[in-house]
This record gives C-alpha cells, structure tokens and sequence, in this order.
C-alpha cells in the first residue's frame, strides 16, 4: 500500500493538534509497513536522519526524529501555509518565503476575494500549494491520496484527478468549529467540494461526523470515523517541583472562539468566590489573546491568571506536572488531544460536552461550555475533595491507554482498501 499524504504541519513545527495527529498516525502507518509520500510546505523535518529521507525544498536542521520512520518519505513545498496568523503576519511569511523560490516569477498565484480574518494571500498560496503537490505526484507512484483538513484538500482533488487515485479526505476541524454560525463561505465551499470529491471521508468522531452530514449534506455511509490517540513516554523523568500553597488549574490551547477561553475565565471568577488560593494558567496563543488578557482584568482576576503564551517539549510536561485539574471549554472541539494527554500525564480533566473526546472517555467530568455555573461547581470540587481527585487521576490514567495510533492506524488501512474496492483499483 502507497498513500501519497497531504499535511500543513508537522512536529516540531506545529500550531496545534493537527500536527501532533499527523505524526501518531504517520508514526503507526509507518510501523503497518504503508509507504508514506508526506508532503508539507516548507521543512518540517530534518536533513537525511536515521531512515528519513527528504526530498527537494529546504531543510532545517534537529528535527529530533532519527530511526523513526522506515517507510516514510517527506516531500517539501517552500511555503508559509498555516490558518492561524494574522493578515501582516502571513503577508510578510509569504515574501520571505517567495524570495528562496528560484523561479517564483513563473508561479501564476489564483487570487480569490476575501474580507474576513484570512489573509486573501492565504487562499492564493492553498492553489500555489495544489500546483506544486500535483507536479510532486507526478514523478511518485502511488494507490490512494490522503488529504488532512481543508487546506490541502484542493491539492488532493488535484492529485487525485491527475493520477486517477482515490481520494481520502481527513477531518481534524471544519468551519462550522472554527467560526460557529458565522462561516467564512471559501473556506466552507472547499470543504464540501472535498468531501463530495472523497471516495471516503475520515473524522475523528462522531460528533465531527453528525456535524458534516448535517451542515455539508455528505452520505452518513461515506463518512469513516477514526479518532484520534496520545502517545507518551510513561518511563519520562521528571524533576520535581517544590511544594506550593495555591491549587493549578491549566487551560492549554488556542486562545480563539473555538475553544471557549471566555468561558473558562467566568468559571474562575466563581471558583475565586469560593476558593482564593487557586491560580488559573493559560497556555496557548490565538487572535483573542488580548481580549482574554483584558476580560481576566475587567473580571477583577488579573492577578490570579497567568498567561504562559505558547509552549511545547519540556515545558509542556512540566506544566502538566503542575496542575491539579485540565480543563477544555470548547465551544466545538471534534476531538480533543489535549485532555488524553493531560489524562496520560495523571491529571484529572473536565471536558465540555461539544466535543469528540466526551463522547469516548468515562473518567472525566463533563459540562455544556456555557454552563459556567456547574462549571466552577465541578472544578470547586475537585480541588476541595482530594479523593475525587485522585480517583480522576488513576482511572483517567489507566483510560487513557486504550487510545493507540496503532488501532487508527489500522482503520485508515481499512478505508483505504474499502476506497481502492470501490474504484476498483485492485
């Protein structure tokens, strides 16, 4: 089995779960003997390390993944391509980016109009990036195309229809969790457009499914759902922190809409009524950074909140080490990496109901995102009962076992062979 994959990120280079996915998954697929082209914009990995082998664009140096991969090949875009920058911010990556393209003045970029927090030049770069992909694909050989979120779905239906090769389009995230109500209608015209061009839909649950059956009109039968895994080093050494007076409770994960840090704010407040030594750590960065910094002062609670902006390695585990519960508040998460990681690091979690992950786990509490109310109550108890907490802890951690890449890995091989049967592609 060859996949020819499309990604826009991938460790150490990552904005968020969608990174953190495509190497599990990658990773596991690899030891299922798939052979992998993975093609990325720009150098997400290192130089020839161990078994990796990159072919053209450039390349960075310590990636830190020798002798991970045997049957994975990475193929390199030169390319800015991420969702989550601001319009200068993403103008000035594309200018550095397009003076190391030799011959970037033969590139006819597809302009399409836009008035709302994308960058126009993003929309551009996703066809650029189509382009490229498909003159890749032509010089590999392969049995099916594999697609991870909107951004390269344009490029997959364009490899698919220059190879004649199925099409697998992966669902990490849709619009409808992006932006709620408010859509941007491209990026909703080309997600449908992919998930009707799909032989197979993959989502990462089934509240993800429900939601584009619903607001997409994709065929329920078409739609595969593989969710998502963690993996972690349990044997993972860590130095030990000296004794405090204040309970930690730990937000990680985009400051944006999507994952309801407004709504973790007003719980804190409340949990500050009732309990005074508890301070509430953000980690993560997003276009709602400042307005959330301004609401902890607004809610008189600045001096409680601490602002970590975005970590990663080290810094991650340590801040899981820290805290005495995690709390996601999503507004629409179709997943959920986060908790399972906090859960395999033995922190107890809360999770809201919106999301993927609250549909798979048991030992966890659960609330409606709005419902900040029963959120402080949960997050009040379990700092004040220190049997439920450890009862979160070692049941959480024991859960959070089940969740392999090895077993999705598994099931992607499924859909791809079900896909190749229905194209009739032995």
């Amino acid at each position: 089995m060859k996949t020819f994959m499309l990604g826009w990120e991938f460790p150490p280079f990552i904005s968020g779960g969608l990174g953190t996915a495509c190497y599990g998954l990658t990773k596991a697929m690899d030891r299922l003997g798939v052979n992998i082209v993975f093609v990325l914009p720009e150098a997400c990995v290192s130089q020839q390390v161990g078994n990796i082998k990159i072919l053209g664009g450039r390349q960075s140096e310590g990636s830190g993944f020798s002798d991970v991969f045997s049957n994975v090949r990475f193929r390199t875009i030169v390319s800015p391509l991420k969702p989550y920058v601001s319009s200068g911010t993403y103008q000035n990556q594309l200018m550095a980016s397009k003076s190391q393209q030799t011959n970037a003045n033969n590139i006819k970029l597809t302009q399409i109009n836009n008035t709302d927090n994308y960058s126009v030049d993003m929309y551009s770069e996703v066809y650029r990036y189509a382009e490229k992909a498909v003159e890749i694909a032509a010089g590999e050989e392969f049995d099916i195309v594999h697609a991870h979120d909107w951004m390269t779905w344009p490029a997959g239906m364009a490899v698919s229809r220059a190879s004649g090769r199925p099409l697998i389009v992966h669902v990490h995230s849709t619009e409808f969790d992006r932006s709620g109500e408010n859509v941007n209608k491209v990026i909703y015209d080309i997600e449908r457009q992919g998930m009707h061009a799909a032989a197979k839909v993959i989502t990462v649950s089934n509240f993800t499914k429900n939601l584009i059956v619903r607001h997409y009109g994709v065929a329920p039968e078409k739609v595969e759902v593989v969710y998502n895994a963690v993996e972690y080093d349990d044997n993972k050494a860590l130095q030990a922190l000296p004794d405090r007076a204040d309970k930690i409770v730990l937000f990680l994960g985009r400051i944006t809409m999507q994952k309801g840090p407004e709504y973790f704010l007003s719980a804190a407040k409340k949990v500050l009524e009732v309990i005074n030594n508890v301070k509430f750590i953000m980690v993560g960065n997003g276009d709602m950074m400042h307005r959330i910094i301004e609401l902890a002062a607004h809610l008189g609670i600045g001096n409680k909140v601490l602002f970590a902006g975005f970590l990663r390695g080290h810094d991650v585990d340590r801040v899981y080490q820290m805290a005495d519960l995690y709390v996601m508040p999503s507004v629409s998460e179709p997943f959920g990496i986060a908790p399972l990681e906090a859960m395999r690091r033995n922190v107890p979690v809360l999770v809201s109901k919106q999301s993927g992950i609250a549909e798979v786990i048991s030992h966890a509490l659960k609330v409606d995102f709005w419902d900040i109310n029963e959120m402080a109550n949960k997050i009040i108890a379990v700092l004040k009962h220190p049997q439920l907490q450890t009862t979160l802890r070692r049941n959480g951690f024991s859960e959070s076992h089940r969740f392999r890449w090895e077993d999705s890995a598994l099931k992607v091989k499924k859909v791809y062979e079900e896909a190749l049967a229905l194209a009739g592609i032995n």
